[in-house]
């Protein structure tokens, strides 16, 4: 059987939280499948590699951002017509430097999610994160 689009693409995605519940989302640059739509940063899992590997090694590639520590969250498949995912989610409570553009994308720290259009397997965790974020 080939690798096509039959396995899922692991992909490590991480969510920076800060202290006030505010997460940090990033824009696909173009000359990407969805150029434009928000998303929370990160990217594929190299073979032989941990999730959380991945999701420091793609920070840093990313934004310059070093994390400290991350707990995993959730995982959620998603077929896109590029591509069939699989993400693993990650909250970092913990890391070291200020993210910087360095793939030319832009990125906003978001309260209440109100960027617009957002990757569609992201859209059902903006509900779930607030309900974590904003827990009694």
């Amino acid at each position: 059987m080939s690798g096509t689009m039959s396995s899922p693409i692991d992909v490590a995605v991480g969510i920076l939280m800060k202290p006030n519940g505010d997460v940090l989302l990033g824009q696909r640059p173009d000359g990407k499948p969805y150029a434009g739509y928000w998303e929370f940063p990160g990217g594929k899992v190299e073979r032989d590699e941990s999730i959380l590997n991945a999701l420091k090694r793609e920070l840093i590639e990313e934004l310059g951002v070093e994390i400290i520590s991350a707990e995993p969250w959730c995982g959620v498949e998603h077929v896109y017509p590029h591509a069939h995912v699989r993400l693993h989610f990650y909250i970092s409570r913990d890391w070291r430097g200020e993210p910087q553009s360095l793939e030319g994308q832009a990125f906003a720290w978001q309260g209440s999610v109100d960027v617009e259009p957002l990757l569609p397997a992201t859209i059902p965790l903006i509900e779930w994160l607030d309900k974590l974020r904003y827990a009694a």
